[in-house]
């Protein structure tokens, strides 16, 4: 599977990015109103418990603009926060700061939003000694970046992309057979992981017995999810999927599946409220 790689160059590449589309072309024409020779320091404030997180893309963005401001972080990456704590402390030249303000919030209450999510079910499952795994549903070019923030939520990440492992689902099921498709990818495999989406306990006693990895059991009713997971788990790793929430996962988690994917962990985090107080 594709690791995910927050290094400098990352950060540095993504926050170039970021700031070129706040400031291009002519930067920041507000905040140069203001005398820039006066020197001001911020506090970073969390607004809400949460998980924070997005803390290194906050510091490069200042870092690009103006070497000279300093970050100075005050909470550990994946720390939890709770309303009012202090994360990190910022000083500088006024304009210079305002001018990467959004972007660095935006980095941070982003990120800290899907850890956060990823968090709450991840404590929710915890006990049955279940794992909480993101999905492809990112938002474009943000996949590293959302994916890493599940990771400090105390989630894990599924498939990086298609190349990743065969993930044999409902719509090429639909298009062939499903032991056919087993059989296919098995002869191709080359230590790439199989996965089967099943939507009923017929298609998984065609394949049962079959050498892949894992069934991933979508939309399926609590009864027969429990059912399914008694009849695989012995031969295969198993997954379950498909509208799971804060209020059904503990459910599901029960059934003694191995793993449970979640697309709105990514697709639907709430940012975090973060504020910048002078």
């Amino acid at each position: 599977m594709a690791q995910i790689k927050i290094n400098k160059n990352f950060i540095n590449n993504v926050v170039k990015l970021a700031l070129n589309e706040d400031l291009y072309p002519s930067g920041d024409i507000t905040s140069s109103l203001i005398k820039n020779n006066k020197v001001i320091k911020l506090k970073l404030i969390s607004n809400q418990k949460a998980i924070i997180g997005g803390l290194k893309f906050a510091k490069q963005t200042f870092r690009l603009i103006d070497k000279k401001i300093k970050f100075m972080i005050r909470k550990k990456e994946g720390s939890s926060v709770k309303k009012n704590d202090l994360i990190a402390i910022i000083e500088g030249k006024v304009q210079n700061i305002l001018a990467g303000e959004r972007v660095a919030l935006n980095f941070i209450s982003h990120i800290s939003g899907v850890a956060t999510k990823t968090n709450q079910f991840v404590k929710l499952v915890k006990e049955k000694k279940c794992k909480i795994c993101c999905t492809r549903k990112t938002i474009p070019n943000m996949r590293v970046i959302q994916k890493y923030a599940v990771k400090l939520g105390g989630g894990i990440n599924h498939r990086f992309n298609l190349s990743d492992e065969y993930l044999i689902k409902d719509n090429h099921i639909s298009s062939s057979d499903i032991k056919t498709l087993v059989h296919s990818a098995i002869k191709k495999q080359k230590g790439k992981k199989i996965t089967v989406e099943i939507d009923n306990l017929n298609q998984l006693k065609k394949i049962l017995g079959l050498k892949f990895s894992t069934v991933l059991f979508d939309n399926m009713s609590i009864k027969k999810l429990k059912t399914g997971v008694q009849i695989a788990k012995k031969i295969y790793e198993t997954e379950a999927s498909g509208n799971i929430n804060l209020k059904n996962v503990k459910k599901v988690a029960s059934t003694g599946v191995n793993r449970i994917s979640i697309g709105s962990i990514t697709h639907s985090a709430s940012a975090v409220d973060i504020k910048l107080e002078i």
